[in-house]
């Protein structure tokens, strides 16, 4: 580009001093003075590398508008304008990122070769106009598209709908995530370029060396601020807020009465020691009196067995403590034992646990520990080795103490775990034979991509089933369901021991992987599951953040839709856990009690 600005007459000089007309009164001075003053903070580097951080490259802000608008398309999950937002903010960005490298790369094995290459300057200028208004365009009509797509998935969810004005918002959030993120990798890229020049300047290094050992700093810098600073301080603040947390008792929760709880008379688990989840767990559910009175036959008292991560030092401690309580509470005396590996928190899903006693009329005992103070979504990120070892410590115990037990008399053994819980409950077993000569029965509930167990047998799926509905080795030995109605039309051959995943097609938990970045799964190739819309489609990049964003409102839907199951549960006992002579019939019984009775533990989430 030309050098078109003026210089002083007989100076040759570029001082911008000289660019500026000097005063000839007294009158002209101030103005003179401010106009300089302007203009030498104007030219200062550090005005000038911050103006830097302004200025867009054309590639790069087509690819952000394309990837914007991408990201406006259908996810799993209706979602609001905010969370829209930030995910249609971080996707430009990358876009952007991506723009910048494709138009590098084309620039330097391409267009120099080419003799029409640089482009006239008015042609080069229209470009420039023309990429921002139209990705204007282009972003303001899927916009308004994508407010229609998400009223669509909330009708097909029973859910609350957004307006199109609503959806304004979302754009006006996009651009700030996506100028935030733009300037700070600008940010780090400087910081880069700085490094090398001052290696130039200290150490004779080939250029090419110093470039790369900038780059080497720059990424040894992040990794250990992001590894050593923000990831432990945040999981230690977290650790910190939830143990805080787990201290506090739910409003009404209250201390038992009866011997059949952990934390009751003549417990060795101490009340104060179950933790918020604990203490939840064993106040919760229909006493031996409701039950009769909400089903009209005559029941037990269910046992429930707790240990909390403060009940004692160690695992091997708690399990101790868990086996006491099950020898203190007759436990294996009763129809069933039903171990139950937990989430992060120690939670137990209240509306499973109640399934399963009513069930079984009291006559069962349930079980379960905590391992971690911190809640599912962050256990899952940092602490799924320990949920896989904490489930198979819990596992293996109770196992070892039904054993002891004469096999005609025992009762039967089953294992339940939904979302982090099935983690912790596949960290038992080795495979499906495994599990089947292990225990008598194995409900899981919203597995996460992640799972050893399921995604090895979900990939080994018999050809022509799809990946939301998978049947392996004809139903035989394992089945999936999506839905109650699925878990109700089980038929077949199928023998006992029964193992049973269900997994709703619309829930995030179960198909969030980082794969999704660079590669289109089978459910998104395949006809969409009851509650997807068929207009949700692949992007490389873009589906990862809208299927992370979902993750964060998995719970938040109606029942039967994304990570919650509801009465759904029920269903899955009914099939791989019913007693013996049980109908359609006595499971729409229960059904109709546990509706009656939702909200008398708490929120099932």
């Amino acid at each position: 580009m030309t050098d078109t600005s003026t210089r002083s007459p007989g100076r040759g000089g570029t001082d911008s001093e000289d660019e500026i007309p000097r005063p000839h009164s007294f009158e002209e001075l101030p103005a003179y003075v401010l106009a300089t003053a302007t203009h030498t903070v104007r030219k200062h580097p550090a005005v000038v590398w911050a103006w830097g951080l302004l200025r867009l490259d054309v590639t790069g802000l087509a690819f952000a508008a394309l990837f914007f608008c991408w990201s406006l398309t259908p996810s799993l999950l209706p979602r609001g304008w905010l969370f829209q937002g930030i995910v249609s903010g971080i996707t430009a960005a990358i876009g952007y990122g991506v723009g910048v490298a494709v138009g590098w790369v084309m620039l330097r094995t391409v267009l120099r070769q080419q003799p029409w290459w640089p482009l006239p300057p008015r042609v080069e200028r229209g470009i420039v106009v023309a990429v921002p208004i139209v990705g204007a365009v282009a972003g303001a009509v899927m916009l308004y598209a994508s407010a229609e797509w998400q009223r669509q998935l909330a009708a097909l969810m029973n859910a609350e709908g957004l307006t199109s004005t609503g959806f304004i918002r979302t754009g006006i959030i996009s651009l700030v995530v996506a100028g935030v993120l733009i300037g700070l990798w600008r940010v780090i890229r400087d910081f880069r370029r700085f490094l090398v020049r001052n290696l130039l300047r200290l150490i004779r290094l080939p250029q090419w060396v110093a470039n790369l050992v900038g780059f080497v700093l720059v990424i040894v810098v992040l990794v250990t601020l992001v590894q050593g600073v923000l990831l432990r301080g945040t999981m230690s603040i977290a650790n910190s807020v939830f143990s805080t947390q787990n201290g506090n008792t739910r409003e009404g929760a209250e201390q038992p009465t009866v011997p059949e709880r952990s934390g009751g008379p003549g417990s060795v688990v101490d009340w104060d020691t179950l933790g918020f989840e604990g203490r939840n767990f064993v106040s919760g559910g229909l006493d031996a009196e409701e039950m009769r009175r909400a089903t009209g036959r005559e029941s037990k008292q269910a046992i429930r067995v707790y240990a909390g991560l403060e009940s004692a030092e160690t695992s091997e401690q708690r399990m101790d403590l868990l086996i006491q309580e099950l020898d203190r509470t007759d436990a294996f005396s009763r129809r069933a034992v039903v171990v139950i590996p937990t989430t992060g928190t120690g939670w137990v899903n209240p509306t499973a646990a109640r399934a399963v006693e009513l069930m079984y009329e009291g006559d069962v005992a349930l079980v379960a520990s905590q391992y971690s103070y911190l809640p599912s979504w962050i256990s899952f990120l940092a602490d799924r080795e320990k949920a896989a070892a904490a489930g198979k410590n819990l596992i293996d115990r109770v196992h070892a103490r039904w054993e002891q037990e004469p096999a005609p008399t025992r009762p039967k053994l089953y294992v339940y775990g939904e979302s982090l819980g099935t983690q912790a409950g596949e960290g038992a077993f080795a495979d499906i034979a495994d599990i089947r000569s292990t225990v008598d029965g194995v409900l899981w509930v919203g597995p996460p991509n992640s799972n050893r167990i399921w995604s090895t047998y979900v990939d080994r799926r018999d050809p022509g089933t799809p990946e939301v509905e998978p049947v392996y080795a004809g139903g035989l030995l394992m089945r999936f369901a999506d839905s109650t109605r699925d878990v109700e039309a089980l038929s077949g051959e199928w023998p006992f021991p029964r193992v049973l995943y269900i997994q709703h097609p619309s829930d995030p938990i179960v198909w969030w992987t980082p794969d999704l970045l660079f590669q289109r799964p089978d459910w998104l190739a395949e006809p969409p599951g009851y509650d997807r819309l068929p207009s949700m489609r692949w992007f490389p990049f873009v589906t990862f953040w809208q299927v992370s964003a979902d993750l964060t409102n998995a719970a938040g839907v109606p029942d039967g839709h994304g990570h919650n199951y509801g009465t759904t549960v029920l269903d899955g006992f009914a099939a791989v856990a019913a007693p013996e002579g049980w109908t359609q019939a006595d499971t729409e019984r229960i059904r109709a009690v546990m509706v009656e009775y939702a909200d008398a533990d708490g929120p099932e989430k």
